[in-house]
């Protein structure tokens, strides 16, 4: 079975005068370690040399708080046979090597332990340390090692299941009596954690080798089937570590107190750890324990029947044998000490109510009263593992928390260092009880602790109550759970502030804990649930931690698809209501993460994620407007058929203050309806004058001698040309007037045979220089009305506004730029102003004529040029202008030209 290794340091390249490498062939609470020294070449090495040959199973180091190497190197060395066992003989063979952490996370307070399992034969360790981590406090660029342990077993104790001479248990005759011992027995590869350096660092040496023997007796105990006394030496096994690392740390205090010279100081702490000694091992009997008396014979026990009328006590060694009572605290005689300095009274488990409760049911009798007075001759209450009295029944404690492991105890590194292992032992446990304690022990202590505490102190205080913190978040227990959430509203809401240790603890605290919070915040049990839900949101309205920004930057990271349902749509929740709590305000929220946010949260496959996030959209739509847009697909029919992006929109549209689709709609069905009748009334119209014309005849008068056209009436809207109405003259065919009139233009003037009803339509469409299409309604109007059309007519007139000073029609978007600019054409008031080329120009029919058809007219107006040169290849062509017919649809926006 592997065990601690004895060795001592042979060579070394280096050291400091006052941190010399011998200080590493022991192992206690008070070692100082090895420091190279100053400003030393690197790499360092150092040579450590076996008793004897022996094979290495684990190798542990223990660094320097912020001396630390970045790296570390590992070699083992033999000699060749029948040479001498001597430092220049060894040869070295490399094993690997370990990187160190710079350990600013934990304020270098905390020393990083490495443990490396190996598999090497050899009589010598050597290691190669490299340069050492830049921080403010290694002022000399040096490397520090605290201590090294070596696990493993010497050569002629090596387990080789082929070679079964030399081991003293393999023939034990024990195991023919009971072969389940052979796995106490053999056991090549358990190793004990008394071996561990852990344990030899944090514990007082005297008591840490009574507690290894302690340890063989347990196990002989066993062997030798006596188990009362083997249960009595592992109740004792677990007050000892107590004891020890009490002993080990008052012994440092007293190092610490020789240093600066107060002796008074140091005499009070040698008095005090040596009462305290003789009275630990008085109350534990130590001296039956070890059996120094040479005594091993098993003590009578008397068997009686499971069921009894009253259950007997659990253990009855201090009955049979009084506890001599209490030595007088040192306070009597040397002042008040500090509550966790007072000696440790007697250490005894009596039983709880749960225990007599249990025992009562089984025998059928009613229980004892829970709460009953101590006897006369018992001791005082003894101190739980954190300084304080124990609880129970009848001045007793129950069990501690369990033993930490390897692995426990190297993560916590940070709490131990800070609050001690006792504590951390508790944080750890398996019983949710003493998990409770341990956080509500460290918020006692930050609410106790003086505001003139020195700020490196404080923040290591902090740092360390948040690692716990943390771990509470994680706890199912909703009673841990609770605890960790008051002391995190504690240190955020008080402790920082109070003990002024700014924003960067503040950021810390919060970047280390929110993730975990809102992880919670899915969790399945309701309660915990809301909970992490509130207080994310009552964390965020902290000035401090507002000031951060941190809460809305991390909940408002998007999620997939396939994310947990219930965890999404917490966070959806936590987003919706922080930005009603908070806006947009300077505090993290911004229109981008929230939009970026809820397009995820709108892909998801939850349709009450999406709900919540649409709401979210609708929100911040009425707040910001047209950029929420920029984040969605474009609002055209393709998108709106999507139901959801098709609810968005009509919100937005709502908000604007314009109709729906749906009404839109049932107004377009409306109007076509109207225009529908209209053309009817007009074609009816046109029928009753042609048949009229050819009923009348050639001596009929209309009492002037001429031609009695009456005057055109103006087209409604949505005819596709215009037909004017006339009476035919008595002397002349009016037919060919009639249709000689319809094949012109209304607007333009522009006649052509091709102008029937049909082709009328593809020239207001197509090629009329007097008319424009609307991008936005896709309706053809007169240019001199268009600026009006789109203030007043078209669909998209919310999106224009009228600039005061050249009066045309300019988006929203562009408006404030362009007023702000002035750089416009400002309109004349006796002139018109043309929205093409934004020149003014005469008023009237013919101004516009002139501009939009001239020669020398408008240049932005592409159908002027294609009509001049059709008007060129035509004989007698195009009126130029001066057709007597009127415009048509002016002032009215559409100029009664539909869409096509």
């Amino acid at each position: 079975m592997p065990g601690k290794l004895e060795f001592r340091v042979v060579h070394v390249s280096g050291q400091d005068d006052g941190f010399k490498a011998t200080e590493l062939n022991t192992h206690s609470p008070t070692t100082k370690g090895w420091q190279s020294s100053r400003f030393c070449l690197y790499p360092q090495d150092m040579v450590l040399q076996l008793d004897k040959k022996s094979r290495m199973r684990k190798l542990q180091i223990l660094v320097h708080q912020y001396n630390i190497a970045t790296k570390i190197e590992f070699y083992v060395g033999d000699v060749p046979e029948d040479t001498p066992v001597t430092l220049q003989n060894a040869r070295y063979t490399r094993l690997g090597y370990v990187c160190m952490s710079d350990n600013e996370k934990t304020g270098f307070k905390a020393r990083e332990l490495k443990s490396v399992h190996v598999d090497a034969v050899g009589s010598f360790l050597k290691l190669v340390i490299h340069k050492n981590h830049v921080n403010k406090h290694n002022l000399y660029n040096q490397v520090g090692i605290i201590a090294v342990n070596v696990i493993g077993d010497e050569i002629k104790n090596i387990y080789d299941p082929s070679n079964l001479e030399g081991d003293p248990y393999i023939d034990d005759p024990r195991l023919k009596q009971d072969p389940a011992l052979a796995g106490l027995l053999n056991k090549p590869d358990y190793i004990s954690p008394l071996d561990d350096l852990a344990f030899d660092m944090y514990q007082d040496p005297e008591v840490a080798q009574i507690i290894r023997k302690l340890e063989r007796k347990k196990q002989e105990a066993v062997l030798e089937e006596r188990y009362d006394f083997a249960k009595k030496v592992k109740q004792a096994i677990t007050d000892l570590q107590k004891v020890g690392e009490k002993l080990g740390k008052m012994e440092v205090e007293k190092r610490q107190a020789v240093e600066s010279e107060d002796y008074d100081k140091a005499k009070l702490k040698k008095v005090q750890m040596d009462e305290y000694r003789l009275q630990v091992y008085k109350q534990l009997q130590l001296h039956d324990l070890l059996e120094v008396s040479g005594s091993k014979h098993p003590q009578p026990v008397t068997i009686e029947p499971v069921r009894q009328q009253t259950p007997p006590p659990k253990l009855e060694r201090l009955e049979k044998t009084p506890t001599p009572p209490p030595l007088p605290p040192p306070e009597s005689r040397s002042g008040k000490l500090p509550y966790d300095e007072r000696p440790l009274p007697a250490l005894k488990k009596t039983q709880s109510p749960r225990d007599v409760e249990d025992e009562a049911e089984g025998s059928g009798s009613p229980p004892p009263t829970a709460r009953q007075p101590p006897p006369a001759e018992s001791p005082p209450p003894p101190l739980d593992e954190s300084g304080g009295t124990g609880g129970g029944t009848g001045g007793g404690i129950t069990e501690g928390p369990e033993e930490m492991s390897e692995k426990d105890l190297r993560e916590a590194s940070i709490l131990i260092d800070v609050f001690g292992q006792p504590l951390a032992a508790k944080a750890y446990s398996k019983t949710w009880s003493f998990r409770e304690d341990a956080i509500n022990s460290v918020q006692k202590e930050l609410r106790d602790l003086p505001t003139s505490s020195p700020k490196e102190e404080t923040r290591n205080m902090l740092r360390a109550a948040i690692f716990l913190v943390q771990r509470g978040i994680k706890d199912k227990v909703q009673a841990v759970f609770k605890a960790a959430l008051s002391l995190l509203r504690f240190i955020l809401k008080d402790f920082i502030s109070l003990h002024k240790l700014g924003k960067s603890e503040t950021s810390y605290a919060v970047e280390k804990t929110l993730p975990g919070l809102i992880q919670r915040s899915g969790d399945t049990a309701a309660r915990i649930r809301d909970e992490a839900k509130a207080f994310v949101l009552d964390i965020a309205q902290y000035p401090d931690v507002k000031a951060t920004h941190l809460v809305p930057s991390e909940c408002t990271k998007p999620f997939k698809p396939s994310a947990a349902p219930r965890l999404s749509l917490s966070k959806t929740e936590i987003v919706e209501q922080l930005y009603r709590d908070l806006g947009l305000e300077n505090n993290g929220l911004t229109v981008d993460n929230l939009m970026k946010f809820c397009v995820a949260a709108l892909q998801h496959n939850n349709g009450e994620i999406r709900h919540v996030a649409e709401r979210i959209i609708i929100d911040l739509y009425k707040t910001v407007g047209a950029p929420v847009k920029d984040f969605l697909p474009p609002d055209d029919d393709k998108t709106r058929k999507n139901t959801l992006y098709r609810q968005i929109f009509e919100a937005f549209d709502k908000i604007d203050g314009k109709p729906s689709k749906e009404e839109l709609k049932r107004q377009k069905a409306e109007e076509e309806k109207k225009k529908a009748a209209e053309i009817e009334a007009l074609q009816a119209q046109l029928a009753a004058l042609k048949d009229l014309s050819k009923s009348s005849g050639p001596a009929e008068d209309t009492g002037k001698g001429g031609t009695n056209v009456k005057d055109e009436k103006k087209k409604p809207k949505g005819a596709p040309h215009a037909k004017p109405k006339v009476k035919p003259p008595p002397e002349e065919d009016d037919t060919s007037t009639l249709f000689q009139i319809d094949k012109t233009c209304i607007f333009c003037g522009e006649k052509d045979e091709a102008f029937t009803e049909e082709g009328l339509d593809v020239h207001y469409w197509k090629s009329c220089p007097m008319l424009k299409r609307c991008t936005d309604c896709k309706q053809v109007v007169e240019i001199a009305s268009f600026t009006e059309h789109q203030i007043s007519e078209c669909e998209a007139k919310g999106n224009f506004s009228k600039c005061p000073r050249c009066t045309e029609a300019i988006p929203n978007t562009e408006f404030d730029q362009h007023i702000k600019d002035k750089t416009c054409n400002a309109a004349v008031a006796d002139q018109s102003h043309c929205p093409l080329c934004h020149e003014n120009i005469p008023q009237g029919e013919e101004g516009w004529k002139n501009h939009l058809m001239g020669k020398d007219g408008c240049k932005h107006n592409p159908r002027r040029l294609q009509a001049l040169n059709k008007a060129g290849k035509q004989a007698g062509g195009v009126n130029k202008g001066k057709s007597k017919l009127p415009m048509r649809g002016r002032g009215r926006g559409r100029g009664g030209i539909p869409k096509r």
